[in-house]
């Protein structure tokens, strides 16, 4: 893989010396030299002084449509930026932009951009493990008819079997029991405290969250 890392702060420079070391061709573009020092002696990867919105900087970064580009600089406006001219101009399909603020970041997901929101992934995460409420969700597709969430069984779906979530228009995609993490056959009864990880229609997790009635052969 050919990756195009942008800003070579903590983050950037873990990324490339990560990438670097499973074999992948790595550029890092930064705008000062002396961040480059982060990487160390040993990284065999390739630096460049220079904006990484810059079409002719990408351009000698070797730019490709089969190309991965993370923008990881220190603010927001860049990253959209080099996202946006990374696929909009080269038509690079994998990229990431790190976003400080999650209504941006939202709004970027929404247009087929992945982001990072370094902090505020980390923290909604665990407010919703010690206070679960219904109104978080983990990513929207580019139409917003369909999101993933992470939910946890409470008891009145506790001996539902996983087959019935179906008929509320709701498919399980992984569990996690007792830190053990699994794909989940269609027989498996839900026990409370699982971590569910759901991909639904917008309307049918709403239902799901409401307390939907159980359809046939599930039990509350």
């Amino acid at each position: 893989m050919h990756a195009i890392i942008v800003g070579c702060g903590r983050v950037g420079s873990t990324l490339a010396r990560e990438l670097s070391a499973v074999g992948n061709d790595v550029v890092v573009i930064d705008r000062k030299a002396d961040a480059f020092r982060r990487l160390g002696g040993e990284f065999p990867g390739r630096t460049m002084i220079g904006v990484g919105f810059d079409r002719d900087v990408l351009a000698e970064a070797a730019i490709t449509p089969d190309s991965a580009v993370m923008a990881v600089t220190s603010g927001d406006n860049s990253n959209i930026l080099i996202a946006r001219v990374a696929r909009e101009m080269f038509g690079v399909q994998r990229v990431v932009a790190r976003i400080y603020d999650p209504r941006r970041a939202a709004i970027y997901e929404r247009l087929g951009i992945a982001t990072v929101a370094t902090v505020s992934w980390t923290t909604s995460r665990i407010l919703r493990l010690v206070e679960p409420t219904h109104d978080d969700v983990e990513w929207t597709d580019p139409t917003s008819t369909h999101v993933m969430a992470e939910r946890r069984i409470t008891s009145t779906l506790a001996g539902t079997p996983v087959s019935a979530l179906e008929g509320m228009g709701v498919r399980l995609v992984l569990l996690t029991r007792n830190g053990r993490a699994q794909l989940p056959p269609s027989s498996l009864l839900l026990q409370e405290a699982d971590t569910v990880h759901l991909v639904a229609p917008v309307e049918a997790l709403e239902a799901f969250d409401h307390g939907a009635p159980t359809p046939p052969g599930g039990h509350r």
